[in-house]
């Protein structure tokens, strides 16, 4: 019977070996025993997933370029693959070509279902894959274990969604910029359409691009375009006075309003978070402004953060926290990097 020794501990009774035939490390152990390029280093494997006892997906990739380093794994007429299939009593295994891209690792992880098209979300490491509606339950997978074992295997939590789904979202996302210009520049439904359908999301960029690219919009002139720009600013500048009474409301402090470039819609977040001075925001950590996930027993939860409504990445909310502290005087600025000084010209005689 083979095992995988995963631990080893000096307890009163004496030493405690501890084995597995479950633990993914096993799985790869076995491949480097009848797989030679792995076991010559030559093909690594990079990442194991396992449902033990009924599938599993291995992810692996080849330091030379000459050898394709699923077909090493499968080996003629899939005799490698096989024995390993028959250590384990049968258990399926997805052996997947490891891509840096992180989207083609994914669609490669994903097999066998078809991918129409994915969309990745870096800061919360979430990807968004769309596929066709007829391979929504082979991207699933029964009782959700092919879409799982891809999660793991990549390191990604993965949201699937048909062609049809998207397509509905996409019209709802439409329908609320539309409603959103209507709203904010008192315009009707057909110039707010004509506006989301030219690539406008926010009253922000109808603010302040330049207004050759409205007046450029079949239907348009700079006159209309003008008034369009004066429209949105008249709104930005009433919201930004509601949310500076809220601020204000809540009890946070002027002194934090000059932190960084916090805008007043992030002031009003912080207050609503407790977050009311500079020593406050000084104290946080990152993840208490962007959020934060934790991963257990294969299921993610989700952690709100002040910022978690807004779009402020985590570079951002790091900066606002050193900015804070430099602020508070818990530390010092940071020396300014001096401009390299130009190279002298010099002649040869």
């Amino acid at each position: 019977m083979r095992a995988y020794v995963y631990d080893v501990r000096r307890e009163q009774r004496g030493p405690q070996i501890f084995l597995s035939r479950t633990h993914p490390e096993f799985m790869s152990r076995l491949f480097g025993q009848e797989v030679p390029e792995i076991y010559d280093g030559v093909v690594e494997v990079v990442s194991v997933a396992r449902d033990p006892g009924s599938r599993a997906k291995i992810s692996v990739r080849s330091k030379d370029g000459s050898i394709d380093p699923v077909g090493a794994c499968v080996g003629m007429r899939g005799s490698r693959v096989q024995a390993v299939v028959n250590e384990l009593q049968g258990e399926k295994i997805d052996i997947i070509q490891w891509s840096p891209d992180v989207a083609t690792f994914v669609v490669n992880a994903l097999a066998p279902a078809e991918v129409s098209k994915v969309v990745l979300d870096e800061d919360a490491e979430r990807i968004e894959v769309v596929v066709p509606d007829e391979q929504l339950s082979l991207a699933i997978g029964r009782r959700g274990q092919n879409v799982r074992l891809a999660s793991q295997l990549t390191g990604w939590d993965i949201d699937i969604m048909t062609e049809a789904e998207e397509s509905e979202r996409r019209q709802k996302e439409f329908a609320t910029r539309t409603q959103r210009f209507v709203d904010a520049l008192d315009v009707d439904e057909t110039l707010a359409q004509l506006l989301a359908s030219e690539g406008f999301d926010t009253v922000d960029e109808i603010a302040y691009v330049d207004p050759k690219d409205i007046a450029s919009i079949e239907g348009l002139d700079e006159q209309t375009g003008e008034e369009l720009q004066n429209r949105a600013r008249d709104y930005l500048e009433r919201i930004a006075s509601e949310l500076d009474a809220k601020r204000v409301e809540l009890g946070v402090t002027d002194e934090l309003k000059e932190v960084g470039e916090l805008t007043p819609a992030m002031l009003v977040a912080l207050g609503e978070a407790g977050i009311k001075t500079i020593e406050d925001l000084a104290g946080c950590a990152t993840d208490d402004l962007t959020g934060w996930t934790e991963r257990k027993n294969d299921e993610t939860k989700k952690f709100k953060g002040a910022f978690s409504g807004l779009d402020v990445s985590a570079a951002e909310s790091e900066a606002l926290i050193m900015a804070a502290r430099v602020k508070a005087g818990w530390i010092e600025a940071p020396a300014a990097v001096p401009a390299e000084a130009p190279a002298e010209e010099t002649t040869e005689v």
